[in-house]
């Protein structure tokens, strides 16, 4: 049965997560309402400016929403800013920059560098199974995992920092998948929606 995903539309790289998704099989969803929430069998948080995204989604009334939604068990993938929306904590946060609070990690923001830091690279993504599996990554002005909490199992590092984790029905990365076309990511989110 095709699966609803939706892409938080607030700013970012929407369109890239929703091509990806189409190519998987599923109908995407532009999420800009909490009303679009509850159609939903998955959820994606893209990359963008994280100050952003928080600013906007308080602005149009879908941070509770998000919140509600996600905690009630919507698996949901958060990428580069998204892994910021997602996080309990920011180390080094904007001033008045929130997170949703979700996932038992604390993370950095930038942690790689500016934009001209920009990398891609081919990381190990350890898959819930704990198989490992090539991923095809792009980091732009990415944040890392300071720390995590014992719920969250480790899925990826790069140049030995933490930059991919899992939570229950939560994936975190710093990286960007969307980008170099790799789907093992995507994947796995859509898997989540068959428990």
């Amino acid at each position: 049965m095709e699966k609803t995903v939706g892409v938080l539309a607030l700013q970012g790289g929407v369109a890239d997560h929703a091509l990806l998704l189409e190519q998987l099989g599923a109908r995407v969803v532009l999420v800009k309402k909490p009303e679009q929430l509850t159609e939903l069998d998955a959820l994606v948080l893209p990359g963008g400016e994280s100050t952003t995204i928080d600013r906007l989604s308080r602005i149009l009334g879908l941070r509770e929403p998000l919140i509600e939604a996600i905690s009630a068990g919507l698996p949901t993938l958060g990428t580069c800013a998204g892994l910021i929306m997602l996080a309990r904590s920011i180390a080094d946060p904007a001033p008045g920059q929130q997170s949703l609070g979700l996932l038992d990690v604390e993370v950095g923001r930038n942690a790689f560098g500016s934009q001209v830091d920009s990398a891609e690279t081919t990381l190990t993504w350890q898959d819930a199974a704990g198989s490992a599996r090539p991923v095809r990554a792009a980091f732009i002005r990415a944040p890392r995992v300071i720390s995590w909490g014992e719920k969250v199992e480790v899925a990826a590092r790069y140049r030995g920092e933490v930059v991919g984790v899992r939570q229950e029905n939560l994936l975190g990365i710093s990286f960007h998948p969307e980008l170099t076309g790799d789907t093992t990511v995507h994947e796995e989110l859509l898997s989540l929606t068959e428990r």
